[in-house]
């Protein structure tokens, strides 16, 4: 395979995704991504999306960056391949709704390569305030559809499990939210894998959207903004301390605006909070923020 073919390729799709997500987000907020082109100072650029203040979503971005350069040599011992030298493309995507009862949702998908190295990395993931076991289920199950088109190269079980793992935040001994899939270092059969990404990408308004249509005029109160607040705290706290792409983009010099797009517009961190028993806030807690396999359940 040659690298600098397949990166073409991959970038020309993911600019393509970033156009048609977008295309199909303003659809249903009825309000336009702000677009802001970049260039970065050792190679490479790319194009942020963001919509703020919007009918739905209260925040949100969808940014396109193909970037290449130098690693330093201390971040290069982390990653895998020869040398320093690297390419990167990919899209990514963080959705904060105003509402409550919508969930917030996160999707990437990425090709890197570094020395005769080159791999695929991604995932989608949900993270709900006050969940509904119907759009929990209807997501899990658009995801593994989508693996189970590529098997047995992508295995379902293992992605699932794998996003568990990955959106699992230890010094709070819980997860970010209900998961979904996650992979990284994906390097057998790239032509194949690209395959299934394309399908993963293209299937994330279908994952999301019907959720956002069912929820997005649910009537809340000041309590619900309340907890959905204290709730983006732990969002912040994955994003700042563990995220993978979070750390890449810093560690290499990338636009600090866009990488820390993901981050909510209002958030607060309470003491000690403890969701009354019974509650639909302890519900959240006792059932939904315990790995489960929702695709096969109901």
């Amino acid at each position: 395979m040659n690298q600098t073919d397949m990166t073409a390729r991959t970038a020309e799709y993911f600019r393509g995704l970033q156009d048609r997500i977008c295309a199909g987000l303003e659809a249903i907020d009825g309000n336009r991504f702000h677009e802001d082109v970049w260039q970065r100072a050792g190679g490479g650029g790319g194009r942020t999306r963001v919509l703020v203040e919007g009918g739905v979503f209260e925040k949100g971005g969808v940014n396109f960056s193909e970037v290449h350069g130098e690693f330093s040599a201390e971040f290069a011992k982390q990653i895998p391949g020869e040398g320093n030298g690297f390419t990167a493309t990919g899209i990514s995507l963080v959705l904060h709704p105003r509402n409550p009862f919508v969930p917030t949702v996160h999707a990437n998908f990425r090709f890197l390569t570094k020395g005769n190295t080159c791999w695929f990395g991604g995932g989608a993931d949900l993270t709900p305030y006050y969940p509904f076991r119907e759009d929990v289920l209807a997501f899990h199950k658009v995801w593994q559809r989508v693996c189970d088109r590529h098997a047995p190269l992508v295995d379902y079980r293992k992605m699932k499990e794998e996003c568990d793992k990955y959106f699992f935040l230890p010094h709070r001994n819980e997860p970010r939210g209900v998961g979904g899939i996650f992979f990284d270092y994906f390097q057998d059969q790239p032509d194949k894998v690209f395959n299934f990404v394309r399908d993963a990408g293209d299937s994330f308004l279908e994952s999301y959207v019907p959720i956002v249509t069912r929820r997005k005029d649910t009537v809340y109160a000041d309590e619900h903004r309340l907890f959905q607040e204290f709730r983006r705290g732990r969002y912040a706290e994955f994003n700042l301390i563990y995220d993978r792409g979070t750390i890449f983009g810093l560690k290499t010099g990338g636009r600090t605006e866009s990488i820390l797009m993901s981050l909510p517009p209002r958030v607060r961190w309470l003491y000690d909070y403890h969701p009354a028993p019974g509650s639909r806030e302890a519900e959240l807690y006792d059932v939904y923020l315990k790995p489960r396999d929702w695709a096969n359940e109901g």
